[in-house]
């Protein structure tokens, strides 16, 4: 596996309050704690979403590692390394530029993070190989951000966006796996459609996915004009005809609901007993997925009837600690208009 730039300290082992079977000990992370309103600054590269959030959900979390699996440009990794002094992030990012942007971001937190070049998926492998530098101590924490950054977007020759004419790429690792144009160029029809049901698009996925099959676009204007030749202008949508096309290809490309779906449970093994996940979602599909997942884990998978109570012997694996996502505020929302669609949650994991 690949890394970037290791800054790593060693520490005391006696640091980590090793009990009897060898196990680092530690308190329960706090979701609830609160925590000042610290501002948040936008940097070049990404804004991050519901910043004051992940900091209230982190606040109490002893001294251990939390692992930022989406790390992006480094902007939640940094506000927890700046308030959290006891703790150090194992960042993984899949995308060059995200890995260098953040590696200058935590300079000024020397020995307390390490950047892989990899998914969330292969989180477990990530801490495997990492072990060294974990040294022992617990994973109290794993952040996911999912999605887009808005550097991605507005980088417009990554042709993740239809603002900018680029070729057809949309790769969040551009070293590896099928452009877009390539993803289009062997798609099949049927296949094709189900993907834009599945992102939104019903009345006009059949017509949309015939017209982009048969333009065979390499470029992003060249996407955009075949979506716009199958949906009548007097059915469009506010908001450009095409987004929910850009966003279903974005995902198909680069794999993201299997990768979320491996990545949840992966996120769950490396975690210590007590420890947190949290993940931020932007689309439906991605927060259903997370939601269910949570579901199962606090249910064990029980589908016995709730009036008669439970006979299966079914184990919860994890707490989900509120019911309903919980939403950006009005304040970050009109500070930072991609807050709007975000939906967070939160699971506990706790003892089998």
């Amino acid at each position: 596996m690949t890394m970037l730039r290791p800054s790593f300290r060693p520490r005391s082992m006696s640091s980590l309050a090793i009990s009897e079977g060898g196990r680092a000990s530690f308190s329960a992370c706090a979701a609830d704690a609160p925590i000042e309103r610290l501002p948040v600054e936008r940097t070049e590269y990404h804004e991050p979403v519901m910043v004051t959030e992940v900091l209230a959900t982190f606040a109490d979390c002893a001294d251990g590692v939390i692992i930022d699996a989406t790390l992006g440009g480094g902007g939640h990794s940094a506000r927890l390394l700046a308030t959290m002094p006891t703790i150090r992030i194992l960042g993984i990012d899949r995308d060059p530029a995200a890995r260098a942007q953040a590696s200058a971001v935590l300079a000024p937190f020397a020995g307390r993070w390490m950047i892989a070049a990899a998914t969330f998926a292969s989180i477990g492998d990530v801490v495997a190989a990492h072990q060294e530098w974990i040294a022992g101590a617990p994973v109290v924490g794993v952040l996911m951000d999912l999605g887009v950054s808005s550097h991605q977007l507005d980088e417009g020759s990554r042709g993740f966006s239809f603002r900018a004419d680029a070729p057809l790429d949309m790769r969040m690792d551009p070293t590896t796996g099928l452009t877009a144009a390539q993803y289009i160029a062997q798609a099949e029809v049927h296949e094709f459609t189900r993907l834009l049901r599945e992102n939104g698009e019903d009345r006009f996925a059949g017509a949309i996915a015939r017209s982009v099959l048969s333009a065979l676009p390499t470029t992003t204007n060249e996407l955009s004009a075949a979506v716009e030749r199958a949906v009548p202008m007097a059915a469009r949508r506010k908001g450009h005809v095409a987004t929910r096309v850009f966003q279903a290809l974005r995902i198909a490309v680069n794999n993201e609901m299997e990768q979320l779906e491996t990545g949840l449970e992966g996120a769950l093994s490396v975690l210590a007993d007590g420890g947190l996940l949290a993940v931020i979602s932007y689309h439906s599909g991605e927060d259903r997925l997370v939601k269910s997942t949570f579901h199962e884990w606090s249910t064990g998978g029980c589908t016995c009837s709730y009036a008669l109570g439970c006979v299966c012997g079914a184990v919860p694996r994890a707490a989900v600690l509120r019911a309903s996502s919980q939403l950006a505020t009005a304040d970050e929302i009109a500070r930072n208009p991609r807050a709007r669609s975000a939906r967070y949650r939160v699971a506990r994991k706790v003892p089998s």
